[in-house]
């Protein structure tokens, strides 16, 4: 049995961790139903087995429907990855069909999406029709995603490394609610913590995100996250590096993760404790990445060649190598740590603690299909003349591919109850739902005679701050070291900092002088995050879908400059596209923050918060309109979704969305007027007249956000030639 340390390694099915050959005694290894543990029997490590080979074959022939079989009136390329989902088969039907709890979370790896969709239709959540119409319209999506699949995702995973570090993110999002004593309970029943688990590949670690995820985890206490690695070496153009594998163990293990490496199978290790055995393991570790593909590729004949050439005569090892045919001899070459069922088992079922794990797990892309290992195997697609051997492989008959239990040898009562039986599948639905938060009618404010819109964001938030209305518990802010400075402060000296465990202000505590209150606490409701905007939106994405994940909603609000929302782009485009809910209040922003000139420019961002769907955009000048777009923000991104967006605007008034805020730090005279209904609708609306057009115009002029004085004084100046000149307010360029 595997034996764990904070920030160790363990190697699994090859080094410490030691898998025996299996019998049919039951096996020493066990799942987890909340904390119950039970062993597993060889009965259901059959059944298992056989539900490995129903994930591979479906997601392959998915993917070869979609590209051979079905009508293509148009001529473009469908595609697929046939190769990437063979190489985590195992590891999936580990997870899906016994590790896992209905509390966990999984990203799956964007190019296993066939897997995850294959693993759904065995479970019942699926349905065929999905599956033909895979990568078509209302189709299985090619990546899963929580927005346009009819199964059951929990993160969207279109582009790659961003549903990595939204695990990370969701997990810490995770100890929010439950330090603030929330969560605990759904539907009246106990609900234990959940394990957010991404899988990916590892070409996929060449995304910076996740490095800046990783370290913003080690700030934060990071629990009860797991990464599983799919590392066949192989990325969409190459095979990777040579000891990659290495960097990402060392890299782990000095952020506080452990490590565990699944790297021989058990037909590996039953060879290596043969004489001779040991010479063949130092080979297969020290065989290039490059070559071990290409041997793949080329078979049993070619590792047969290839052995005796470099290891030459010894006697022991060669009789290992000469007693096994071609066949049996690929079989054990092939036979990694990553598509051993047991093993992988093994591995996960062995965690018992709550520290982030990564798990390294040895694997051929392509396993089982006819360009295993090829270098060019990454949108290679099956042949119909390789598809037929492959029927013939795994025993479909022709016009029964799509059978849940075509070709399996386990009796179809057995494989139904145990599906059934899958504890991840055991809670029903998954995509949990919160009660909404009360919004009152109108937002207090202090409005000062001449005032900018960033300081009247800070006074709103300290207003709100200073009552005990669920409203108050309910907002989370977080900010990338940039709190202070986008006025935050008030807020934050009212709410505290959040932190698992209490961190006294120690200017305080020495009774240094300052503005701000720096105490950390579990109560806290500041996430104060380091200057990596990538992470802002991995947060803001996280804390904005608590309401699915954890069943308690929460109301966040992230403030950055506004000219850096282009730095965590693809973020903000994910957290959207994931339909997460949140507030992000851009401020300063504008051609200049200063007399000096461009140093911050945010020139093009307005064209984002047009653009960007899912992500309503406002530019207020005045503070009391302001006030009016905050409080609507607060009730929009509360709005279920399941509705059809509105006829009469484009902000989707039914469904809701998130909501951008481009704020000012330019003090400019505030109006004194009376906000009226219509006044209010016409602000959330997105412009009013400031100053009507009269029946004469010849002249409008329309201005948004903070240029407001010049426009004012522009219209007082062209009023004197001529008549009528209306003043359009455009407090949304949407």
């Amino acid at each position: 049995m595997a034996t764990h340390c904070q920030g160790g390694v363990t190697q699994c099915a090859g080094g410490i961790f030691r898998k025996t050959v299996y019998d049919n005694a039951a096996l020493n290894v066990r799942s987890r139903l909340g904390t119950a543990m039970t062993p597993i029997s060889a009965g259901d490590l059959t059944i298992l087995s056989e539900l490995e080979r129903k994930v591979l074959w479906l997601a392959t022939w998915t993917i070869h429907h979609a590209n051979h079989l079905r009508d293509n009136s148009d001529g473009l390329k469908v595609g697929g990855h046939q190769a990437s989902s063979a190489s985590l088969a195992t590891v999936m039907t580990a997870l899906y069909f016994h590790s896992l709890r209905p509390q966990d979370r999984v990203a799956v790896k964007p190019h296993a999406g066939p897997n995850f969709h294959a693993i759904q239709y065995l479970l019942g959540r699926q349905t065929r029709e999905k599956l033909e119409n895979f990568r078509g319209y209302k189709g299985a999506q090619s990546y899963p995603s929580r927005t346009k699949d009819a199964d059951d995702v929990d993160f969207s995973t279109g582009s790659v490394g961003l549903g990595v570090s939204q695990t990370l993110f969701s997990s810490l999002v995770q100890d929010y609610v439950r330090a603030h004593g929330w969560g605990q309970v759904i539907n009246g029943e106990p609900r234990p913590e959940g394990r957010m688990i991404a899988l990916l590949g590892d070409a996929e670690l060449d995304e910076g995100n996740i490095f800046e995820s990783v370290l913003e985890g080690w700030k934060q206490g990071l629990r009860n996250c797991w990464w599983v690695v799919d590392y066949n070496r192989q990325s969409l153009d190459a095979v990777v590096r040579e000891g990659l594998w290495e960097r990402y163990q060392n890299l782990f293990r000095n952020f506080g993760w452990d490590v565990v490496v699944l790297k021989y199978g058990a037909l590996q290790q039953t060879a290596f404790r043969e004489p001779g055995g040991e010479t063949l393991r130092q080979w297969i570790d020290n065989c290039p990445n490059q070559l071990y593909s290409a041997l793949v590729f080329q078979g049993g004949a070619a590792w047969r060649k290839r052995l005796l050439d470099e290891i030459g005569d010894q006697g022991a090892v060669t009789r290992l190598i000469e007693k096994r045919s071609d066949d049996e001899l690929a079989r054990l070459m092939n036979n990694l740590g990553g598509h051993d069922l047991a093993a992988v088992i093994e591995a996960f079922d062995s965690i018992d603690h709550d520290r982030p794990v990564c798990f390294i797990a040895y694997t051929i892309k392509g396993m089982g299909l006819p360009f295993a290992g090829h270098k060019d195997n990454h949108a290679g697609l099956m042949t119909p003349a390789q598809m037929e051997t492959f029927r013939a492989a795994m025993k479909i008959r022709p016009g029964h591919e799509w059978e849940r239990f075509e070709g399996l040898s386990a009796p179809e009562p057995a494989l139904q109850k145990f599906l059934d039986a899958v504890p991840f599948a055991a809670a029903g639905e998954r995509n949990l739902r919160a009660p909404l938060i009360e919004v009152p009618d109108e937002l207090q404010v202090t409005i000062q005679a001449e005032m900018a819109t960033q300081t009247g964001f800070g006074a709103l938030l300290n207003e709100i701050a200073r009552g005990t209305t669920p409203l108050a518990s309910r907002i989370v802010t977080t900010s990338p070291d940039v709190t202070v400075s986008t006025n935050l402060g008030p807020w934050v000296n009212r709410r505290g900092l959040f932190a698992r465990e209490a961190m006294a202000d120690i200017f305080k505590s020495e009774r240094i002088p300052s503005t701000f209150n720096w105490e950390f606490s579990p109560k806290g409701q500041h996430i104060e995050l380091g200057i990596a905007e990538m992470n802002l939106f991995g947060v803001l994405s996280a804390l904005g879908l608590s309401h699915a994940i954890n069943g308690e909603r929460l109301l966040p609000i992230g403030t950055l400059y506004d000219p850096f929302i282009a730095r965590g782009l693809d973020g903000l485009n994910y957290a959207c596209y994931q339909d997460a809910r949140f507030i992000l209040v851009a401020t300063p922003s504008g051609i200049t923050l200063a007399p000096e000139g461009g140093a911050h420019q945010s020139i093009a961002e307005p064209l984002i918060g047009m653009a960007q769907d899912g992500l309503a955009s406002f530019e207020p000048a005045f503070v009391d309109e302001l006030a009016v777009i905050l409080r609507f923000a607060l009730d929009y991104i509360q709005r279920g979704g399941d509705g059809e967006p509105s006829e009469r605007n484009w902000l989707r008034d039914e469904t809701g969305g998130s909501v951008y805020l481009r704020l000012s730090t330019r003090p400019i005279e505030q109006i004194q007027r009376e906000m009226k209904p219509e006044l209010r609708q016409a602000i959330v609306d997105g412009a009013y007249w400031l100053r009507e057009p009269g029946p004469n115009c010849q002249v409008i002029v329309a201005y948004t956000g903070a240029v407001a004085p010049e426009a004012i004084q522009a219209v007082g100046l062209m009023a004197e030639d001529r008549r009528d000149v209306g003043l359009l307010a455009v407090t949304s360029a949407d």
